[in-house]
């Protein structure tokens, strides 16, 4: 689960910087946004990794 989330705060964290930045113009908000995304997406991740699917 560990890998999933680490993968997913990257990948949330580069989603919400960009979005921050060209759809809202506020580093601050992508950041936060950034990294609720990636908390969903890594939880997801990790989640299917420990029932076994990909």
């Amino acid at each position: 689960m560990a890998t999933g989330l680490s993968v997913g705060l990257s990948l949330g964290t580069a989603i919400g910087i960009v979005l921050g930045m060209t759809v809202f113009d506020d580093l601050a908000l992508g950041l936060a946004l950034g990294l609720g995304f990636g908390t969903a997406i890594g939880a997801g991740v990790g989640i299917g990794a420990r029932r076994g699917r990909p």
